[in-house]
């Protein structure tokens, strides 16, 4: 048994160091960080629609996303502002949670349906939707003719690459809001939002919950995934 978590272990973690190198390599990386944008953007998407409205989504080719919504209420403002960073950190708790159970299509449809969601109502920038055709060509591909062995190493480093940048990208928001605070982004809209608390504080609130669903996914067992 001990032999079996270890393997189990190193396996997970040679494939969070090769999402590490991947995120960072010069256009690929930038490509590949785009999946934790589009969930990210998506879940200012999702609460947006209680009670106000998305008007466009954009993904860029530098990895950055925009959601531009309108919203009727304080609460609606606030909750859409706090969104992003949440829903990317617990997807990527959600993917290796699903991987662990076998649930390698599940995962496939529900990041197939974030894309077809966005390319039919919100995205309309050129690379956002030449990033979203793309990506469903690969996962229908990986979908219909991809063999289980090949979809599960395939959706193993999607959800690293989605782990890693999810904890990436809080702890880049938390250093600009602390050296730039009018300049992060749903930090500083948060600020402005409240009025009482600093972009810092939503900084800090972003990294944390962000090392918080990582480390909560270690405690339920993120490495017991197939071999």
């Amino acid at each position: 048994m001990s032999f079996v978590r270890d393997k189990f272990s190193a396996k997970f973690f040679i494939v969070l160091v090769i999402a590490v190198i991947l995120i960072h390599v010069p256009i690929i990386g930038n490509y590949m960080k785009i999946i934790n944008t589009l969930i990210h953007e998506t879940g200012h998407a999702i609460i947006a629609l209680f009670g106000g409205r998305v008007e466009t989504i954009s993904l860029f080719m530098n990895s950055e996303g925009a959601t531009i919504s309108n919203q009727s209420t304080w609460m609606g403002s606030f909750l859409t502002s706090l969104a992003g960073y949440i829903f990317a950190s617990f997807m990527a708790f959600l993917s290796f949670w699903l991987l662990r159970r076998k649930k390698d299509n599940m995962l496939i449809d529900i990041l197939l349906a974030f894309i077809f969601l966005n390319l039919i109502f919100w995205v309309r920038n050129p690379y956002g939707i030449f990033w979203l055709c793309s990506f469903a060509a690969a996962f229908l591909l990986l979908l219909i003719k991809g063999s289980p062995r090949i979809r599960n190493h395939v959706l193993l480093l999607i959800a690293a690459i989605i782990l890693v940048d999810s904890v990436q990208s809080a702890y880049e928001i938390l250093f600009i809001s602390v050296t730039q605070p009018q300049a992060a982004g749903d930090a500083a809209n948060l600020a402005q939002i409240t009025r009482i608390l600093p972009a810092p504080f939503w900084g800090l609130f972003f990294f944390l919950q962000a090392i918080w669903f990582c480390f909560y996914g270690f405690k339920k067992g993120f490495y017991k995934v197939g071999i």
